[in-house]
């Protein structure tokens, strides 16, 4: 199937590692052109290093916490490519504990940054005819878990605020979607430390996958491009659960 994105002026936030990067690389397979952002100068360098052979990238230090930072991230991005396409607010504080800090984090980070980077973003899709807004959430907020609490509520407030959006966006032709992955590994991820650091509770989550195995990054990223394509036209308001059957609840 032709997705329809070779050219495509598309921004991913925290492109470095895991569930991002597989999101900016699947993107650059299908031709589009990819901007990504990251906290850490090093890590940005050596994935758009990496990254180069593959297709038209661009790497920023941005910390997506700071407003002002992302904003000018964003405008300065659709400046240098000529427009934006499509967003993918990618990036979590993963601050799972539930401790007092941690709420801030998650809500500063997880919830807020994709609101400042639609909101930042939306002038600039409003000229494209292909627009998107793609958040990731997570089943922590779909159904309650052990990332109940700072995590898992800024992830159920996500799915809610792009719900919203894509209904307030839609006689603008601006489509709005959530994909929520399940239990994702990649090594230095969350699963890899669990699995060395609190074995019990690894084995625990292996034991309620009915695959048998966790998701992998690729396979998160591939339904992302999938609702920022030509093809999903007619997609939006959508929580696209992406985790094996992991969850029991009926999505109605």
């Amino acid at each position: 199937m032709d997705l329809q994105l070779t050219g495509a002026k598309v921004l991913v936030s925290g492109g470095t590692r895991g569930i991002g990067r597989a999101i900016v690389e699947a993107f650059l397979d299908e031709g589009a052109v990819v901007g990504f952002c990251a906290r850490t100068a090093a890590e940005v360098a050596a994935t758009e290093t990496d990254l180069e052979s593959r297709g038209n990238v661009t790497g920023t230090v941005v910390d997506v916490g700071d407003e002002a930072a992302l904003t000018d991230w964003v405008n300065a991005s659709a400046e240098k490519f000529g427009g934006l396409d499509a967003v993918v607010a990618s990036v979590s504080a993963l601050a799972i504990p539930d401790i007092p800090e941690n709420w801030v984090t998650s809500i500063n980070v997880d919830l807020m940054h994709t609101v400042r980077m639609a909101t930042a973003a939306l002038p600039h899709l409003e000229q494209s005819d292909n627009p998107s807004i793609t958040a990731i959430s997570s089943v922590s907020g779909r159904e309650s878990d052990f990332a109940s609490g700072p995590y898992g509520t800024a992830k159920t407030a996500i799915v809610g605020y792009i719900h919203g959006l894509a209904l307030q966006l839609a006689e603008k032709g601006i489509r709005a979607n959530t994909v929520s992955p399940g239990n994702t590994y990649f090594e230095g991820g969350v699963w890899s430390n669990i699995e060395t650091g609190d074995p019990g509770l690894f084995s625990t989550a292996m034991e309620l996958n009915p695959t048998g195995k966790m998701g992998t990054p690729a396979q998160v990223a591939a339904p992302v491009v999938f609702l920022a394509s030509r093809v999903s036209s007619r997609i939006s308001g959508t929580n696209l659960v992406v985790d094996g059957a992991l969850t029991r609840g009926i999505q109605l």
